[in-house]
């Protein structure tokens, strides 16, 4: 490590460490949407109001709902129509999700293309989580949505504090910067934002590889959708995956590629299409 990235990390660290690390804060339409969720005596009337201001996110949640992932014996044509198909609790968990991607844009190139390649791969993770959830678990695959696109959420305080700074790093210090602070990070945006305890943990657990629980749960789906999205790629971490006992817990061959399993393979690339735009 070179000294210019031990005082990057160093710098990150002591700023978590501080209370003094600039953290992201949720899209106005995010925060409406959950304010609305979480109230006992919203309606869905009241959530179809606040999400009918944002026509990109309305237009995509019907799109969601006409998807063959979702797809009724009804075309869906309204965001009302759509909020009672899927519910409030999806509704919002999907609401606040697609929201976020207006997060990862920056104004230099290097750290912009970093910040999209981001969302990219939370986006694939997402959708790969989503057919996990249903066909191997008992999470619910709007929760395991919204995890895979907030696991890798923690990356954007570092891409912004690059670009702030001015610094010139290469992509593969980069890259273990984000791996090494992300983690801790993440979980402190998730505690500011309120979300529950199980999704604070998420950025921590879903690289936790040794973890050993009762049952599959949420930081299993996105752990297994993380590593299967990695797969073949340079990134990807050197792991034996028969020692990585979420397989087994979610009832999954480690040796075997999701992506030749030709149903699953549709339902994960109908998935993350939707979720990318």
């Amino acid at each position: 490590m070179t000294d210019l990235e031990t005082k990057i990390e160093q710098d990150l660290k002591k700023a978590i460490e501080t209370d003094k690390i600039v953290l992201p804060t949720l899209p106005e339409v995010a925060l409406k949407v959950r304010e609305v969720a979480e109230n006992r005596d919203s309606s869905i009337m009241d959530l179809t109001k606040v999400i009918s201001n944002d026509a990109a996110i309305t237009a995509r949640i019907i799109r969601v709902c006409n998807s063959p992932l979702l797809r009724g014996a009804r075309e869906i044509t309204n965001l009302g129509m759509a909020v009672n198909r899927l519910g409030m609790a999806y509704t919002a968990n999907l609401a606040t999700g697609l929201a976020m991607e207006q997060m990862f844009q920056a104004t230099t190139d290097m750290i912009d293309k970093r910040m999209r390649s981001v969302w990219q791969n939370s986006t694939e993770v997402a959708g790969i989580a989503h057919v996990l959830a249903q066909h191997y678990s008992k999470v619910k695959p709007d929760q395991a949505t919204l995890a895979g696109l907030i696991h890798h959420i923690g990356a954007l305080p570092i891409l912004t504090y690059i670009e702030e700074k001015d610094i010139s790093i290469s992509n593969v210090a980069l890259d273990n910067l984000i791996d090494k602070l992300h983690p801790a990070i993440g979980e402190l945006i998730l505690k500011k934002w309120d979300f529950s305890p199980e999704m604070q943990s998420i950025p921590r657990e879903h690289v936790n590889y040794t973890r050993v629980v009762q049952q599959a749960d949420l930081a299993d789906v996105i752990m297994v959708a993380k590593l299967q999205s990695l797969l073949g790629k340079p990134n990807a971490p050197e792991l034996d995956w028969k020692t990585v006992s979420a397989f087994q817990r979610l009832g999954l061959d480690p040796e075997v590629d999701m992506n030749e399993a030709e149903d699953l393979s549709a339902e994960m690339e109908a998935a993350m299409a939707l979720l990318a735009g």
